[in-house]
């Protein structure tokens, strides 16, 4: 927390400022501001649906018996001022927030009016959402140089453009689709404008009351103490069933205008297979390099869902562990238990070459007026599966064939649905396959025969 300044000098910080103010008249309370101690902890709570970050700090503050007021300034952030909350903890039943104030000619400012029953120190906690600080993840895989296995690591890359600097701040991610009323930097962009829109503000107080108490509620779900606030103890199963919460490990400072990347986890020797896809209908004559493994307890993961993000992938090239570069691609959020295939590119040293041995047309079909109304085709194919690398290698062929077909064969397939199969091959090193099929297709009046 930066220094505290006069009252007409702070609105050139871009900072919070927050201000314990004695006195009896307005006037005379502004002029008695007095230095507060810096956050005690801060805790942000990032959505990545929404710009939105809800930030939950905590303060030793010392109050008078009888009414305090408290005052609270945003300016050059992106706070919205409809959500800022205050409470005591402890002390609760004996610290009561009055009312809440936008004093005029007093532009991004608000004061609360606390009423204290004793005098003396208090830890107060102060929440409020802001925008301009996002989330996203990214990961590392190092395969094993035979590919049978993998060190995974996560980290994640917070970035704070919301006009404040966050010391030592504990970092929570959520993941979830959220409702907003209006969005967070509107109303934080907004605060020139309150003069002539006190009904407004009542307005939006009403209406950000709800979606307040849901994202509260989520914060204290998950391992925060409850509170009285609203309706949060009503929507509190709801809003834990529509989110999951990642949380950092340690602390970290997040200036304003910086990114940080914060390893989040690492697993080793997670079990992977050198997965390959051939399918024409999605990547023409290329074979698709994959690396298959599950986010499971067996797998050295699965102690949580993994969000979705960039992967970067290496694999050990030679006896002194040098790495070599295998591909970059994107993962979706990955449930717990989920089979997980990594598309990393093409792969020269894997081919599958189709070809079409045989093509008749059989038994055509006449309507009343000569004209053909069905027919049947007969496709002889031929293909060799070959894997030229130094590791063992899984090859999935995918065939799509329309119409009333039927095929023949003495290679195992499995049918994927209504239109499609596949053959699954696992091969040695250097090994090579040739298989064929023959597919008829029935079509017009002779698929109804």
């Amino acid at each position: 927390m930066k220094p505290f300044l006069s009252f007409a000098t702070r609105h050139f910080i871009p900072a919070i400022v927050l201000a314990l103010l004695m006195g009896t008249g307005a006037a005379q309370a502004r002029v008695n501001v007095v230095t507060l101690p810096g956050r005690d902890s801060v805790l942000l709570t990032i959505y990545n649906s929404v710009d939105l970050t809800m930030v939950t700090e905590t303060r030793h503050l010392t109050f008078r018996q009888g009414v305090n007021k408290l005052e609270f300034s945003w300016a050059n952030t992106l706070i919205d001022p409809t959500s800022a909350e205050l409470r005591a903890r402890p002390h609760a039943d004996a610290v009561e927030v009055i009312d809440v104030r936008f004093p005029p000619r007093a532009p991004n400012t608000l004061e609360w009016h606390v009423k204290s029953e004793f005098a003396g120190e208090v830890v107060v906690e102060i929440r409020y959402f802001t925008s301009g600080i996002s989330w996203s993840a990214d990961y590392v895989a190092e395969a094993a140089r035979d590919e049978k296995s993998m060190a995974l690591a996560g980290a994640v890359r917070v970035t704070n453009n919301s006009g404040e600097d966050y010391e030592n701040a504990k970092v929570r991610l959520v993941v979830g689709t959220v409702r907003l009323v209006e969005e967070i930097a509107q109303l934080a962009r907004e605060q020139d404008k309150w003069k002539d829109e006190k009904k407004a503000m009542s307005k939006r107080l009403e209406e950000n009351v709800v979606l307040g108490a849901q994202l509260y509620g989520l914060a204290d779900a998950m391992g925060r103490s409850k509170s009285n606030f609203g309706l949060a103890k009503e929507i509190l199963k709801e809003s834990v069933s529509e989110y999951f919460l990642y949380t950092v490990e340690g602390r970290d400072t997040i200036p304003n205008g910086w990114s940080k990347r914060m390893p989040s986890f690492r697993a080793a020797d997670v079990p992977i297979a050198s997965y390959y896809k051939f399918e024409r209908e999605h990547w023409g004559d290329a074979v698709m390099r994959f690396y298959r493994f599950t986010n499971s307890v067996a797998a050295h993961l699965g102690q949580e869902p993994l969000p979705d993000g960039a992967v970067q992938a290496f694999r050990v090239a030679g006896e002194d562990r040098s790495y070599a570069y295998v591909g970059r691609t994107a993962v979706k959020y990955i449930p717990l238990g989920e089979q997980v295939d990594l598309e990393l590119g093409a792969d020269l040293e894997v081919q599958v070459k189709p070809v079409l041995m045989n093509w008749e047309k059989l038994e055509l079909r006449f309507d009343n007026e000569g004209n053909v109304g069905g027919w049947t085709t007969r496709e002889t194919w031929q293909f060799e599966v070959r894997n030229s690398k130094d590791i063992d290698a899984v090859v999935d062929i995918r065939r799509t064939l329309p119409g009333d077909w039927s095929l023949s064969t003495t290679t195992a397939y499995e049918k994927v649905d209504a239109t499609k199969v596949k053959f699954v091959f696992a091969l040695k090193p250097r090994e090579q396959r040739v298989f064929t099929y023959e597919l008829t297709t029935r079509l017009g009046t002779a698929a109804n025969r």
